[in-house]
């Protein structure tokens, strides 16, 4: 089967001022000083508590990182000397580190406030406990740099299942996505479809900014799905369950599995997701399908699989016939 109609994956490549406007809302960091680091890459996507470098040991240190002074850091630096402690950060920000985090209530020493803003580095304090910063901070860096690309494809919620519906012009994803959305199911994007991968093994897709709760259907034009059906017709994302692959019936009769066994996969972005290949033809109801093959796998992550319980029962009846032959 071919691949996905997308455009090539890419790696984002965030600097401070992408993480500060991000972490909006999601927890409480304030821009202390060095205003002019803002534009400073983060290199590595991870957040690190420098407490060998505040020793004096830089041996493989890890200078693309945001670093943390946390309680213990702190502690130990409010046992040295203003001149060590000058010396210690002139060091640390010496080595182009991209920004600096003091979390809690710990007050930030004014001698780095002046190095900062010589080296241009940005310096920020944050309300939340040491734990909890890093943890938000690491989900958050996580959603900044995963990959992600752009497919032309409609996605769906249908009762909880992420379903992605590709296909030629014109074979009916958005009429599709539309006959769904009047079922009480919710429209994730259409046409144009944004995906970045979550972790090791999900997609997340949502639509792009300018054509969020937007759908194009032939015969009518352009529809904002949120102000006819409602609020609750649309989401701003979902994961992808499963992709629902729209072909004309003459390109797989031949060859399409009719039972179930075969079990269809995509790889997308390093993520396997499981496919379906579903036959246009006239008279064929691609709403009732697309909403039966999202429940049917709903069943199948659950653990249930309808062909393998229909071989049982062949297999049992079977056994029983020769039983009593016998």
């Amino acid at each position: 089967m071919s691949d996905l109609p997308q455009s090539k994956a890419t790696f984002p490549v965030i600097t401070v001022r992408d993480f500060m406007d991000n972490a909006a809302g999601r927890f409480d960091m304030k821009l202390v000083a060095g205003l002019g680091g803002l534009d400073n890459e983060i290199g590595e996507p991870v957040v690190h508590r420098p407490g060998l470098a505040l020793s004096g040991f830089y041996g493989h240190f890890a200078a693309q990182r945001i670093h943390v002074i946390g309680m213990a850091e702190y502690a130990f630096l409010q046992g040295m000397t203003v001149k060590q402690r000058t010396i210690c950060f002139e060091t640390m920000f010496g080595c182009k580190v991209p920004c600096i985090v003091f979390p809690g209530k710990n007050e930030i020493f004014p001698s780095v406030i002046e190095i900062a803003e010589r080296y241009n580095v940005a310096v920020f304090s944050a309300k939340d406990l040491t734990r909890y910063f890093m943890m938000s901070a690491m989900i958050l860096l996580e959603e900044l740099t995963s990959p992600r690309c752009k497919i032309h494809a409609t996605m769906v919620d249908v009762s909880g299942m992420g379903v992605l519906i590709e296909g030629k012009s014109g074979l009916g994803k958005s009429e599709t996505a539309l006959g769904l959305i009047k079922r009480g199911h919710a429209l994730v994007a259409d046409d144009l479809t944004c995906v970045r991968r979550h972790g090791i093994n999900h997609l997340i897709a949502s639509s792009t900014e300018t054509a969020r709760d937007f759908m194009e259907i032939r015969g009518i034009g352009m529809l904002n799905v949120r102000q006819v059906f409602g609020v609750g017709a649309v989401r701003r994302e979902k994961q992808i369950d499963l992709i629902l692959t729209l072909k004309e019936q003459s390109e797989v009769e031949h060859s399409l599995d009719r039972t179930g066994c075969e079990q269809l996969t995509r790889d997308f972005l390093g993520v396997q997701l499981p496919q379906r290949i579903i036959p246009v033809a006239p008279g064929r109801s691609l709403v009732n399908l697309a909403e039966t093959a999202a429940q049917e796998q709903k069943l199948r992550i659950s653990g249930y699989v309808a062909v393998e319980e229909l071989d049982k029962r062949i297999l049992d009846l079977h056994s029983k016939k020769e039983n009593s032959c016998g």
